[in-house]
């Protein structure tokens, strides 16, 4: 099937090369903790919790880890997590959106304004930028075995839009309404994703030259080192070429 656009392998190549284990456990962490703290410690139960320890094994997180967030989101003094999302633009009209998970609102708030500022950038009010993307269920899976012929046609009957195989890495896009019927049909296949998770896809995307896409690269770099900001969601389009430039 043909991609949308590149936007979600270029994110999952930058990923890669920039990634920290350490940011992307304490993000897990946090999801586990919240997804507790809603359905409580059974993931059997709890679509959103089963979903976060799937994705904490995607990670290669170890089992005693899980287990301690787990154990964290049933204590009554954990931390009190609040999910928030936050817009604004980067130099050169370049939409962010930004997804967080915080104990401290006013933390959050503050460093992210500070961020913009210092970028030359601005805070949008919330609701502003939203319909610059649309919401989809991304899933990446290590093809292994995979029969593509057999998996295409399972998972295009449980709603996949789009099909992807990179670097034997097969990347799979929904509908936001599909994402939990992708979830389980990926169970019932015994398929094991790397990542699923609802991203949100740039309906077009702001060309800039190099020099302007350095600078709007620093401030995705600020957002993302930022422990309070879970997910970074941009419209800048990024060629191989600037990439490859930039690394």
């Amino acid at each position: 099937m043909s991609g949308h656009n590149k936007w979600s392998t270029i994110k999952r190549k930058k990923g890669a090369l920039d990634a920290k284990r350490s940011k992307i456990f304490s993000r897990i962490i946090k999801e586990i903790t919240v997804a507790v703290k809603e359905g409580g410690p059974d993931p059997d139960g709890n679509p959103r919790l089963r979903l976060a320890i799937a994705n904490a094994k995607g990670a290669s997180m170890p089992k005693d880890n899980i287990l301690r967030a787990i154990n964290k989101g049933s204590d009554k003094d954990a931390a009190n997590y609040q999910e928030a999302t936050y817009e604004g633009y980067a130099p050169n009209g370049v939409a962010i959106y930004l997804e967080c998970t915080t104990d401290n609102m006013q933390r959050t708030i503050s460093n992210i304004r500070s961020y913009f500022n210092k970028f030359g950038g601005s805070l949008g009010t919330n609701g502003s930028l939203a319909f610059l993307f649309d919401r989809k269920g991304i899933f990446t899976i290590p093809k292994g075995s995979i029969t593509m012929d057999e998996f295409e046609m399972e998972v295009i009957d449980a709603g996949a839009e789009d099909i992807q195989l990179e670097e034997d890495i097969i990347t799979v896009t929904t509908a936001m309404e599909d994402f939990g019927a992708m979830v389980k049909k990926l169970e019932e296949m015994n398929i094991e994703p790397e990542n699923a998770e609802l991203q949100r896809i740039p309906k077009n995307t702001v060309k800039v030259d190099s020099e302007a896409a350095r600078k709007i690269l620093r401030l995705i770099d600020l957002f993302e080192d930022d422990d309070d900001i879970n997910n970074v969601f941009h419209n800048l389009e990024l060629t191989d070429e600037m990439l490859a430039e930039m690394e």
